[in-house]
């Protein structure tokens, strides 16, 4: 395990650049995989607020504007810095809520507002996205993505969304997670792209990133417009479900549209979708919102599961459809003290504790007989020894 030096995970997103196409054009094939305009007949995340963990986002976007909150540098729990917007957290931001402002960018909560919590920047062209080491992790208080969490938890966000990744838990942040999950929120991150990685092809496997190993957290993988997984994809168990990441367009700052992909922008959907389940259903706890994606999404593996692609791709309409079966299902059963399990008649009640009178009678009874047939023995005895 990796503790006091803290890998940053492969990058999360690669953007391969923009279209000629109309935006709307190219993002159909995702919105169809996801079947969301059918879910937008239900809701478009009218009254959840989603929290982007990530690099800034661009309020001034015309997909984004007016409904973007920034909150305080994460990377710092005491002095503040003034982060510039992100590439990245941009992108994110208009896959989950984009409006389609003048026939532009749409995301799965087009209603849905952003809560953008910076903790990195992504300036440098070719910087590995992720979270940034801590100096000494084993003296530190809070990471900044456990920072990040709870701020997000008590400025009342619904869902929070984490297209990051490093290798090897921390303390901080899975008490974090905890906290978010105790009080309603959903959390949704990337499982990385360390799929073609030599130990992943060695092994089978992936190394695990993080959030998205954590408990509770809703891990995503990618897929491509077949609904396979993508090469790149991490697989292991952290996956719960899948969607698209491969040619995924993705809004730029200030303006225009370039493609993308990556787990990154799997997430980001996901973590929209999440966010139209919370709008319609406030009340559904943040592991029935993972069981209602995961029972409902569509190109389920043939075993039921698999470390690929989870229980499969994200059906939004499907996904509330389950969520509104699990707002019937009483999360705790009460207890009068009168119920028991199974039919028929209930078990004779226990005897109290103590001596069984009906015991005692018989019991005091062959005392008494005994004593009787003594002394008669004795009286005869004496008897016979009179002259």
């Amino acid at each position: 395990m990796l503790t006091a030096v803290r890998a940053i995970a492969a990058a999360l997103l690669v953007f391969i650049g923009p279209s000629a196409e109309p935006v709307r054009d190219q993002q159909q094939w995702v919105l169809d995989a996801l079947n969301v305009e059918q879910a937008w007949t239900v809701t478009k995340g009218a009254g959840v607020t989603v929290a982007v963990v990530d690099s800034g986002v661009d309020a001034e976007v015309k997909e984004l504007k007016g409904r973007v909150s920034a909150g305080p540098d994460m990377t710092s729990g005491s002095i503040a810095r003034d982060l510039p917007p992100g590439r990245h957290g941009t992108a994110m931001a208009g896959l989950i809520a984009g409006s389609g402002e003048d026939d532009g960018l749409v995301g799965v909560a087009p209603e849905a507002r952003i809560l953008s919590l910076p903790m990195v920047t992504d300036e440098e062209p070719d910087i590995e996205f992720g979270v940034p080491p801590l100096e000494d992790e084993e003296m530190a208080a809070e990471s900044p993505l456990a920072r990040a969490v709870r701020y997000a938890a008590n400025h009342g966000a619904k869902v929070i969304s984490m297209s990051i990744g490093s290798y090897g838990p921390i303390k901080s942040e899975r008490e974090a997670v905890s906290y978010a999950l105790s009080k309603g929120v959903v959390l949704v991150a990337a499982v990385g792209n360390d799929g073609q990685t030599g130990y992943a092809r060695d092994k089978g496997t992936s190394y695990w990133s993080f959030p998205a190993g954590y408990p509770g957290v809703i891990g995503v993988a990618a897929t491509d417009k077949q609904g396979r997984k993508a090469p790149f994809s991490s697989d292991n168990l952290s996956v719960l479900v899948a969607a698209p990441g491969m040619e995924v367009p993705v809004v730029k700052r200030k303006s225009g549209y370039e493609l993308s992909e990556g787990t990154s922008s799997a997430a980001a959907l996901v973590a929209g979708v999440a966010a139209l389940i919370k709008s319609r259903y406030p009340a559904l706890a943040p592991e029935q919102v993972a069981q209602a994606l995961a029972m409902s999404a569509r190109g389920r593996p043939a075993t039921g599961y698999d470390d690929q692609t989870g229980f499969g791709v994200v059906d939004a309409a499907a996904a509330l459809n389950a969520a509104e079966r699990l707002t019937s299902v009483q999360r705790s059963v009460g207890a009068s003290g009168k119920e028991h399990f199974g039919q028929g008649e209930d078990s004779p009640v226990p005897t109290r504790p103590g001596p069984d009178p009906w015991h005692m009678w018989v019991y005091g009874g062959g005392v008494l007989l005994a004593l009787i047939t003594f002394c008669g023995a004795i009286i005869v005895l004496n008897q016979r020894k009179e002259p």
